[in-house]
């Protein structure tokens, strides 16, 4: 039975339940640790690889916005003050990211290590960042760098279509419709996401760039910079990781 205070005793949880948990976590244990930070533009493969690594090097995901708003809903002290600056209108500052970033890498989960997603954008947030490792005794160990042309992105991203009532997607050369501009099933039309245009995506893109070049250099330096062909198909490029990360 359950105890009052709402917690199962360890003879109600199935075998095989406690035994994929003990399998896993002796698995991790002979894992090196692991700190990742993931960069590439929209539409690069990075949500396709994230998870695979994340399984396979027993690590936590942070991705930046959602640990914001998880901050920001359960009121911790640093939520409190980046919810004090949302609703100003101004940007949160870089030390309250670098320090929701501290709070959330001590978790059980982040025992391993990290993939860090959709951060640092900024020369000063990779400084900021690094300064805050070091006092944990860890570092950066790789910078995996999703490049792509992007001509391809751009073909990939506005060959994009919609079914809006099912959710159901098309792509105008990897997965084309019967009938173009027209859903296979119910014969409505399709619809194209209003981030899908190449208009959009260009601004995007051009602002992807500008920011990240002189974060991708500062890294460079350190020397753990691996540039990873985005462009391949998604199981290639998850053999060229687990040969970066294994070595």
């Amino acid at each position: 039975m359950a105890s009052s205070s709402g917690s199962a005793s360890l003879e109600d949880v199935p075998s095989i339940h406690l035994m994929t948990e003990l399998l896993r976590r002796m698995k991790c244990a002979s894992k090196p640790d692991k700190h990742l930070i993931l960069i590439g533009p929209p539409g690069s493969g990075k949500g396709t690889q994230s998870p695979i690594i994340k399984d396979e090097y027993c690590l936590c995901h942070l991705a930046t916005g959602d640990m914001l708003r998880a901050a920001v809903a359960a009121k911790t002290p640093l939520g409190v003050k980046a919810k004090e600056a949302m609703d100003k209108g101004e940007l949160v500052s870089d030390d309250l990211v670098v320090g929701i970033i501290d709070e959330a890498v001590k978790k059980p989960s982040c025992q391993k290590g990290f993939i860090l997603d959709g951060f640092p954008r900024t020369v000063v947030q990779a400084q900021k960042l690094d300064e805050m490792l070091e006092k944990q005794g860890a570092k950066i160990d790789k910078v995996l760098n999703f490049s792509i042309d992007d001509a391809i992105l751009e073909e990939r991203i506005t060959g994009r279509w919609i079914h809006p009532s099912s959710g159901r997607s098309y792509h105008t050369k990897f997965a084309p419709p019967k009938v173009a501009g027209i859903d296979d099933v119910t014969g409505e039309p399709l619809i194209q996401r209003k981030d899908d245009t190449a208009a959009v995506l260009k601004s995007r893109l051009e602002a992807f760039h500008k920011k990240t070049k002189p974060v991708v250099d500062y890294y460079s330096k350190k020397k753990i910079v691996v540039d990873l062909q985005a462009e391949k198909p998604p199981k290639d490029v998850t053999e060229e990781i687990q040969k970066v990360l294994s070595s």
